[in-house]
């Protein structure tokens, strides 16, 4: 029998991540096939109030599989092949989730792979 070892969000994010959205921020996790462990690693980590999105992209179908998450964050896959780009997802899932409006605040928790570290977005960067 294997010996199971426990694995630490540690482990898996640099550190410079540092994942630790606010109570109320949506998560957007934007992701290539190659970050697939760093996605995973921190839809553990969510709690079960958690709303957001994560995005993928891969080359082709075969790539595709099932992720567990909360069941306010949407997982949707994005295929090369079919032509999906993830940073055409990402900016039309942002234009929609950060609206310009004046009398309050809207705050999205965001990494993408490449980035050096998770950031909060808001609307108000946008004015």
């Amino acid at each position: 029998m294997p010996i199971l070892e426990a694995m630490l969000l540690s482990d898996v994010l640099p550190a410079s991540i540092a994942w630790q959205p606010g109570d109320g921020d949506l998560v957007l996790l934007a992701a290539g096939a190659d970050d697939l462990l760093v996605v995973e690693t921190v839809l553990a980590t969510l709690p079960a109030k958690a709303r957001g999105q994560v995005f993928i992209e891969v080359d082709a179908a075969d790539q595709v599989r099932q992720l567990a998450a909360p069941g306010r964050v949407c997982v949707t896959w994005l295929r090369r092949d079919r032509g999906q780009s993830l940073t055409d997802a990402v900016d039309a899932w942002l234009a929609e989730m950060l609206p310009v409006e004046f009398d309050r605040e809207h705050r999205v928790y965001s990494w993408r792979s490449g980035d050096h570290a998770a950031r909060v977005l808001t609307n108000e960067q946008l004015v």
